[in-house]
């Protein structure tokens, strides 16, 4: 094992220096990290591959396996573009290229938010849904698909909106500068949003939600 002592004595440079730089308490100059290379027999493409390996390996680590949805708040779902290992409640696991066929139509803020994530919808938010979405089902949202414009028509889609701080579960269309909200059970009130002229529907809208899993 190489110690600060001996490499001090390989590079020429105080081992007090070379102890403070192993221990981050300072930083080398350009110099004095060629000796300290040059002594290693260890050149600047190879350290850099290094870096880059372990970079990519800890990317691995943090990143869900494409078949793996992360079950999240919905507070999450709404607000965080990059899923945190800390904000992931349960994995879903879904068929391997499950998703791999669906389309995108997102607005440009959207390009770096990760694709897919799933919330569990609540009794009262399925209510107006129902048999649609039933009370606790889990529901896959397309964070790429924030566009009122329908994914496969005549079919509605159902979206994930976001109202005020809560999420809502809707069929959504637009009729001008108004977005309508309609729930599957007509015993519901349709719901408007009046855009302003500076809003798009993609600002309300979470994301299409693509896939629904509930218990029978």
């Amino acid at each position: 094992m190489l110690s600060g002592t001996l490499l001090a004595r390989q590079t020429g440079l105080r081992a007090a220096h070379i102890s403070n730089f192993l221990h981050s308490k300072r930083r080398l100059s350009l110099d004095a990290l060629d000796r300290v290379l040059s002594a290693q027999s260890i050149t600047i493409e190879e350290l850099a591959m290094q870096a880059s390996g372990r970079h990519i390996q800890a990317h691995k680590q943090n990143v869900v396996p494409a078949n793996n949805i992360a079950l999240v708040s919905q507070s999450v779902a709404m607000h965080e573009s990059q899923i945190r290992t800390s904000s992931v409640l349960e994995l879903i696991q879904l068929p391997p290229g499950y998703l791999d066929h669906l389309r995108t139509r997102r607005s440009p803020d959207r390009r770096g938010w990760e694709r897919f994530i799933a919330v569990r919808a609540s009794y009262m938010q399925a209510e107006a849904m129902v048999p649609a979405i039933l009370p606790h089902a889990i529901l896959v949202i397309d964070r790429h698909y924030n566009s009122l414009i329908p994914y496969r028509p005549p079919m509605p889609s159902i979206y994930a909106l976001q109202q005020g701080n809560a999420m809502l579960f809707r069929y959504a269309t637009a009729h001008g500068n108004t977005m309508v909200l309609r729930p599957h059970k007509l015993e519901h009130a349709i719901e408007l949003i009046e855009l302003k002229p500076e809003e798009s529907p993609g600002k309300f809208i979470v994301g299409r939600v693509c896939v629904i899993i509930s218990e029978m």
